[in-house]
Formats: C-alpha cells, structure tokens, sequence
C-alpha cells in the first residue's frame, strides 16, 4: 500500500575551505546520502548510498557586507541500488549568498543540473534546487534553524517544497588537555 511508503535521508555533509590566494578560497561542500525506504518503489525496501553531490564554490576572503560563492556542481552516479538514484551523471552551476548578523545568520543557496552521457532507461534530469535559510543562535550557543529544500524538475513540470526545523544544541564531550 504506497499510503504507508517511507524514505529517510540521512545526508553525510562535509563543507571545507582550502586557501587558494591571498584574496580566494575554494569551499568544497560534499552531500553523500545514506538512504532507507520501504515501499516507495513497489512492495519492497532498499537501503544504502544515493547519489553523491559535489560542489566547488570559489569565495572571496574579505566577506562585507555578504559572503558569497560560485561555482560548479558535479553529479555522480554512485548509489548502491538503482531505487536511490538517479544513474546519470550530471552538473551545473552552483552559488550562495549569506549575511551573518550578530544571532542571525540567512541566506540562500542554489544550483541547477542538467544530466549528461545518457542512459535512455532513466529519466532525463533538468532540476533547479533553491535552499532559503534562517538561523538564530542564542548566546547559549543554542541555534534554531528553519529552511527549505526546494527543488523544481523541469522533465516532469513539479515543484518539491519541503519546509526543515531544527534545533542545534553545542556542548562539550570532555575536556581538552594541553601539555
């Protein structure tokens, strides 16, 4: 019965910047998502890796009075069964604007795909992905966040506008020595 269909997406999301110039970084931010559905796709359930995500956004040092980024986005091919990916390879462009505010940190970011080296069983990917954010960190060091992953897929004319809440709470595991 699809009404009981499920999927969760655990999204495995290193973001690393490497000085290129005195002036530039390069910002690498990798999405590798672990996945389990059940029933989304027939009667059965897969788990595994999804397809991974790779962007390069190139990012000037000095940030007044916005950061920003732009750069390209890779797609890989590299899930574990064909149900959790899309078996394309594709790329796009990518960028992000951001403004940090004392407690409040917004902005957006976003990317466009086109898929390439086509597989004529799969379907074609022309997607664009916007993520507007919002956070508040309290001097706690407590942050609420609100976003949205939304994604437009230009083959099958739909919109997917999920709405995210979270809640980050940062503490201490123990204690730093220094000797």
């Amino acid at each position: 019965d699809r009404d009981q269909a499920f999927r969760y997406t655990l999204n495995v999301q290193p973001v690393i910047p490497f000085s290129l110039t005195r002036d530039w970084n390069v910002i690498s931010r990798t999405i590798l998502p672990v996945l389990n559905q059940d029933d989304v796709r027939g009667v059965s359930s897969q788990g595994g890796l999804g397809d991974v995500l790779q962007s390069f956004f190139l990012s000037p040092k000095s940030s007044e009075p916005f950061i920003w980024g732009a750069g390209p986005v890779f797609l890989f091919p590299t899930a574990t069964d064909d149900s959790l990916g899309a078996e394309r390879w594709g790329m796009g462009p990518t960028g992000v604007i951001l403004k940090q505010s004392g407690p409040w940190t917004y902005g957006i970011l976003a990317n466009h795909i086109w898929s390439f080296a086509r597989d004529d069983q799969r379907k074609e990917i022309n997607a664009t992905y916007l993520q507007p954010f919002l956070s508040y960190t309290f001097k706690t060091a407590t942050t609420l966040t609100c976003s949205s992953e939304s994604t437009y897929d230009w083959v099958g004319d739909q919109w997917t506008v999920p709405l995210i809440g979270g809640v980050v709470e940062k503490f201490a595991l123990g204690q730093i020595e220094s000797g």
